[in-house]
This record gives structure tokens, sequence and C-alpha cells, in this order.
């Protein structure tokens, strides 16, 4: 499925966005979407301090904001998407319980995110209220909020057009009991992501007719118990998903992770590490049968060391 594997730890280059080589003739009639993804972000507004060893001078919302615009002014069909855990890790979060965070991915543009665990360390009313701050729709189809206080504040799936594309979007959130305290997730229903993520898929791609479906995921990449849900076992159990953007695990991937669906389809599953310190980015080229081929994958720095 992959034309071509770059990965690129190199901001100045990312900045400029342009994939190496002239488009193919073929290609000049079809579609092309930039996919930007973070995961994991724990309440890093501002880059990591000069003593902080191999992570100095890394990551922060103002380097991660003016890469995120230079990209755009060069790309066409962009959607910027977080995996979850936006809050909890600085003391931004304890002081002001994620409302600078939520601010700033709005003043990114972000188009959708998911929630993980520590989204709820502040209780899912400071959650519901921080959302007041947000232009951007939380997307779980896996926790039924019903009589709590994030009843109707998020939706199980969006669909966002881009060009003659239809993206549907969906997310997935981990099982709380045992990882959050009880009382901070109350009666949230914890429903099978597998389940509900396919049944997701199945309707955005075969009755809404979406091109491309995309899970945001905050299970987790993988683990030493197999059996223990993922985005491993969640990819080969899918039928309609063609893109895993996970969480949690905090892993640092050096490229995409491709399994095979239950119907032989390739699923590419990608996760970018924890506290903003890289952007993942995907471009796709979608064909004139909107055959969708995986051009281009970066994982880019954000911010500079204390030697450059």
């Amino acid at each position: 499925m992959l034309n071509r594997r770059t990965f690129l730890i190199n901001a100045a280059l990312a900045a400029g966005g342009a994939l190496a080589g002239a488009a193919r003739p073929e290609e000049e009639m079809a579609e092309r979407l930039t996919i930007l993804h973070t995961n994991d972000v724990h309440s890093r507004l501002e880059p990591f301090p000069m003593d902080a060893g191999s992570n100095a001078g890394l990551g922060g919302v103002a380097a991660r904001a003016e890469l995120i615009h230079a990209i755009r002014e060069k790309e066409k069909h962009v959607l910027l998407l977080d995996a979850g855990d936006i809050f909890q890790g600085t003391p931004y979060f304890n002081l002001y319980k994620g409302e600078p965070e939520i601010k700033a991915m709005t003043k990114m543009g972000y188009d959708a995110a998911t929630m993980g665990n520590h989204d709820f360390d502040g209780g899912m009313e400071n959650f519901s209220t921080q959302l007041e701050n947000a232009n951007f729709p939380i997307v779980l189809c896996n926790y039924d909020f019903t009589h709590t206080s994030l009843e109707q504040k998020t939706v199980p799936y969006k669909i966002f057009k881009k060009g003659k594309l239809k993206i549907g979007v969906t997310g997935v959130g981990i099982e709380m009991q045992g990882l959050v305290p009880d009382n901070l997730f109350g009666n949230t229903q914890y429903l099978d992501p597998v389940q509900y993520a396919n049944s997701t898929a199945d309707y955005l791609k075969r009755q809404r007719g979406c091109d491309m479906v995309i899970c945001l995921s905050h299970l987790g990449f993988g683990y030493k118990n197999p059996r223990r849900m993922s985005d491993e076992i969640l990819a080969r159990e899918s039928e309609y998903i063609d893109l895993i953007l996970g969480g949690h695990t905090h892993t640092f991937m050096d490229e995409p992770g491709i399994f095979k669906n239950k119907k032989g389809s390739d699923v590419i599953v990608n996760q970018v590490g924890w506290a903003g310190i890289v952007l993942g980015r995907l471009d796709f080229v979608f064909e004139k049968k909107k055959k969708k081929n995986l051009a281009d994958a970066r994982t880019v720095v954000i911010g500079k060391k204390s030697s450059e």
C-alpha cells in the first residue's frame, strides 16, 4: 500500500510541506489529503526547559501552531486530529483545569479529538465545562454518557468534506475501570470498542459513502498480554477502518504499522509519543476512482534543541 516511506525528523523540511519529487501525471487529477495528528500532549503548553536532557527545547504550542500554519499554507486539504490525554502533566492543568489546553487547540484549528483516561482527571463536569472553549468535536463511539454531565457533549462520529472526498472520523476510549477513580467517570458505561468502532465504520463507509474512515484511539498501540485490547487488535478485527491514530502508550513510531483487517485489506496505525514533542503527518493521494495510497509519512520534531 505504501508507494514511498520517507520518515523525516526535520522540522525545517516539514514546514515547507512539500513532498519530494514531482507529481506523476496521473496524480494531477487526484485528490490529496494531509492528516496531522497528536496524542498524549498532557498539558505541555511550553517547550521542555533547556535542562530537560534529550527533550530540551522541544514541544510547545507556539512551535506546533507555527508548523501547522506552514503546512496549511502549502496543502489544500488538511485534517488536524488528536487521540486524547489532552490534560494532566504540568502545573497548567493543576491551576487552570484544562482551559488553556482546549483554547490552544481551538486556536490551532483542530478538527476533532477523542478523550483519554487523563481527560477525566478533573471529573466529567470539568471536562464538560472546558468544552465550552472548544470549536471542535470530541468523537467517541464506545462510551455511553447517558445521565452524566457529558451527555450529548460528544458525538460518535464526524464527517469532513475535503474537496471531493468525504472523510469519516470516529473515536474509541480505553476501559476506565481500575485505571480511573470511579468517582471521576461516574455512570459512564464502557462499550466494546471493536464492536462499536466496527458498526460506526460500517455506517460511515457503506451508508454515508465515506472515502476514508479514521479511528482516533486511546486504547494503546500494543501490550505484552496479546489479549489486552489495543490498536493492533482493533486493526485486525476491523472491516472498514482505514487508519487508526492512537495514544495512551506514548509510543514513538518511526513509521506507521500496517495490519490486515478481517477482509484482508490494509489498516494503517500510527502514534507520535507524548508531550507534543512531534507532530505526525500522513499524506494520502486518492486516485480517480478514489483508491487511496499513502504517499508520504513523517514524524516531525517540534521546536529546537539547544545545540541547533
